[in-house]
């Protein structure tokens, strides 16, 4: 076995002397039986290390830097308290995602309000509410909520979008940085904006925003995109830099994964090197502040063999659609027997779902000790995306979320009921 088994599994993770997982002091296995599988398991500590090293990262080199969670990652109720406690922001990107922040407990001017497709009462809750910004997307956005605001009296602070040219190594479905993109206003459209709002009396400009894209493994692009803005912030005072950094989903990619400090450094260097001093900074990280903490617990249900081992689960892509949204890879190991990729006896399988789909590919290079019926599986660094793009495809129930801390076990969500699958037809 390599020098490190649990390198993407969540900090204080362990094998115990008899080769079981240990995820917050908790044994996988006990964890599949007493809340059955697919189970998503948050291991909290972990999560909240995560949000501290963020905090103390920005706050080295940024005094002062908002640092929002982009609860699309993750947006769990539990999940989100965690971070709230943990002095975070939120960044939303619809009406729901808003009340799950408010009702998390996040202060409304710890809030920005995404999206490219704000409707009349997204943009309205977001005014009523009093958040800390809206961040503007296109023209539509800022006539809308021009009138809005004036008709309520009052003036919303806003943050400008705008895509900088800049696209990071990443797939192209999580890629925004880019000139034709859905979202955000290009560099010259950005400018004739900034003009726009400032003659405006109930709005007030406060910042520019850029996200380049997500699951970015190389830190340079983030200069890149700072350069194209500045000649934009002349009178701004807040560049929000959104987020972007990868986590490592595989063991091969641990080694070359820029820390949380080192992201930081780079980013706020880039904005004081090229804008100044003058500048608040914010910045937004998802994916990088929840995907480690989380793993998914399945049983083995069947083994085959047709040309290839096909070892097939009791999830799939109802609750990870990753795979097969963005050819994301992932390891998997059976809990109480891990094994070194290429070790002797190791069996190279692909792991699948149980869903009617060909794509329903969960880890296509699997390397398994023994696969068996029965059989915990565990597939590490799902604490991004899994839950929050679960669904019931084949009418399947989504799974609970499990929180793992100082070996006890709580569930934060409870798995779906098969009689909710129709509980809203009328």
């Amino acid at each position: 076995m390599s020098a490190d088994p649990l390198a993407v599994y969540p900090r204080g993770s362990a094998l115990d002397d008899h080769g079981h997982l240990l995820l917050g002091g908790c044994d996988a296995l006990e964890l599949a039986r007493e809340h059955g599988t697919p189970a998503y398991v948050v291991a909290e500590e972990d999560l909240r290390e995560q949000a501290r090293a963020y905090r103390v990262a920005f706050d080295r080199y940024a005094p002062g830097a908002h640092v929002s969670f982009a609860s699309k990652a993750f947006p769990c109720t539990a999940v989100l308290r965690v971070l709230e406690e943990e002095g975070l922001g939120c960044d939303v990107a619809s009406g729901g995602e808003l009340a799950l922040a408010l009702n998390a407990g996040f202060a409304p001017d710890r809030i920005h309000l995404h999206g490219n497709a704000k409707s009349e009462g997204e943009l309205q809750a977001a005014v009523d509410h009093g958040l800390r910004q809206v961040v503007v997307d296109n023209g539509d956005d800022v006539t809308r909520l021009a009138r809005i605001a004036a008709d309520r009296g009052t003036v919303q602070a806003v943050s400008i979008r705008v895509t900088p040219d800049v696209r990071g190594d990443t797939h192209d479905g999580i890629s925004t940085g880019q000139a034709d993109s859905k979202f955000g206003l290009g560099l010259d459209e950005a400018r004739a904006t900034i003009d726009r709002i400032r003659g405006l009396g109930s709005l007030r400009l406060e910042a520019l925003h850029f996200h380049v894209g997500s699951q970015l493994l190389e830190l340079d692009v983030f200069r890149r995109a700072v350069a194209a803005i500045a000649p934009l912030t002349d009178g701004i005072a807040e560049v929000n830099l959104g987020g972007g950094l990868g986590v490592a989903y595989t063991a091969d990619e641990a080694g070359r994964l820029p820390t949380v400090d080192e992201y930081a450094r780079v980013k706020v260097s880039a904005v004081r090197d090229l804008i100044g001093e003058r500048v608040r900074i914010s910045d937004e990280p998802g994916r990088s502040l929840v995907g480690r903490s989380g793993v998914t617990l399945y049983t083995v249900e069947t083994v085959k063999r047709n040309v290839s081992t096909w070892v097939a689960v009791d999830g799939g892509m109802a609750d990870n659609l990753r795979p097969m949204l963005y050819g994301a890879r992932y390891e998997a190991q059976i809990a109480d027997r891990f094994v070194a990729r290429g070790a002797a006896g190791a069996t190279a399988c692909r792991v699948v779902g149980k869903h009617c789909e060909s794509s329903d590919v969960l880890v296509a290079d699997a390397e398994l000790d023994d696969p068996k019926p029965g059989d915990v599986l565990v597939t590490p660094v799902t604490g991004a995306y899994g839950y929050a793009m679960a669904n019931t495809y084949n009418g399947v129930p989504r799974p609970p979320v499990v929180f793992v801390s100082g070996g006890r076990s709580r569930v934060v969500v409870r798995r779906e009921r098969i009689d909710e699958l129709w509980s809203r037809d009328v």
